[in-house]
């Protein structure tokens, strides 16, 4: 019985405690939790400058973690798209061109495919560069960051 009447009690202050906060609620509104409406539109962020000229005019940029995709460290914007036939950046960067161009060689992972066999040429699973890679662009950080990763703390990586 005393059970029962804690909870009948309970149930009445919540029931109350509802029905003073429903005018206050009603007047407010809802509020997304974005601070705008949720049917507007978000604003597209400002285009920003990629860093790096032509390439090989640059320096490389530093990885901070072991197997960490390298961003590409010269623009982009005048290449070719990446199509099933051509990928402009193996011109450079392909295993029979990259001495010449002295360019840095696609990286020995990207010529096995899924199921660990090695391949003579870069597996196609591995043709759309810059779905990994990506142009290092001059931005500010988005949040407050102090992340070293394992290669600047000195803890691993090649």
């Amino acid at each position: 019985m005393k059970q029962t009447v804690k909870m009948t009690f309970a149930t009445l202050a919540a029931a109350a405690c509802w029905t003073l906060a429903q005018p206050a609620l009603a007047q407010q509104g809802p509020v997304p939790i974005r601070g705008a409406d949720v049917a507007a539109g978000d604003p597209a962020p400002a285009a920003k400058k990629y860093l790096g000229g032509k390439p090989g005019g640059q320096d490389m940029v530093a990885r901070t973690f072991r197997d960490q995709p390298p961003v590409i460290p010269h623009a982009v914007e005048n290449f070719d798209e990446i199509t099933l036939e051509e990928n402009q950046c193996l011109t450079c960067h392909g295993a029979d061109t990259y001495k010449q161009k002295k360019a840095p060689k696609v990286g020995d992972s990207h010529f096995y495919d899924r199921d660990g066999k090695l391949l003579p040429a870069a597996a196609a699973a591995r043709h759309n560069c810059t779905q990994c890679h990506v142009p290092q662009v001059d931005a500010p950080p988005l949040v407050d960051n102090d992340f070293k990763g394992d290669i600047v703390a000195g803890k691993g990586g090649k």
